[in-house]
């Protein structure tokens, strides 16, 4: 089933408008077969690299936080637990997803969450001048300054 592409503004679409941040609200179309970074980046004809995705991890000392990875990366549970200064992690259950940030998979942004959790990002989003990130639904991206996104959900750069 697919589903058409059209703009909506989304919540973290709105929260980026009152911080003055500017970014683009990318809408693609998407089927639920496939919320891959591959198919999303197939879809807005870009480089896997420069659509990133947002991962969702529980540490076993300091509880969840986010890491927004690129799209062709897996995220490495050494690491994560490292720079977030746990132990050991693992990933949120999708069961849980929607309960703890307020997305669903698929439509999971930074930006907006349910609490503030700590988020890291790869530092390899440095390197563009724009990226792309869930705006927090299925069907839309935020294509937007990787500086902007760090400093505006308060991210540490990894790694370290």
């Amino acid at each position: 089933m697919k589903n058409e592409a059209k703009t909506i503004k989304t919540n973290a679409a709105r929260l980026l408008d009152a911080a003055s941040i500017d970014y683009e609200l990318v809408p693609y179309e998407y089927s639920e077969d496939d919320l891959s970074a591959e198919s999303v980046a197939a879809k807005l004809g870009e480089d896997l690299d420069q659509v990133f995705k947002t991962l969702v991890l529980r540490g076993d000392k300091n509880g969840i936080f986010v890491c927004v990875v690129p799209g062709s990366m897996e995220v490495d549970l050494k690491v994560a637990s490292r720079i977030s200064g746990n132990k050991n992690c693992e990933m949120v259950h999708v069961k849980e997803l929607f309960a703890l940030t307020g997305y669903i998979r698929g439509g999971c942004t930074p930006i907006g969450m349910k609490k503030p959790y700590p988020v890291f990002v790869h530092e390899s989003a440095l390197l563009y001048d724009y990226i792309y990130i869930s705006a927090g639904q299925r069907g839309e991206q935020l294509r937007l300054r990787p500086s902007d996104l760090i400093e505006f959900v308060h991210a540490g750069i990894y790694p370290l």
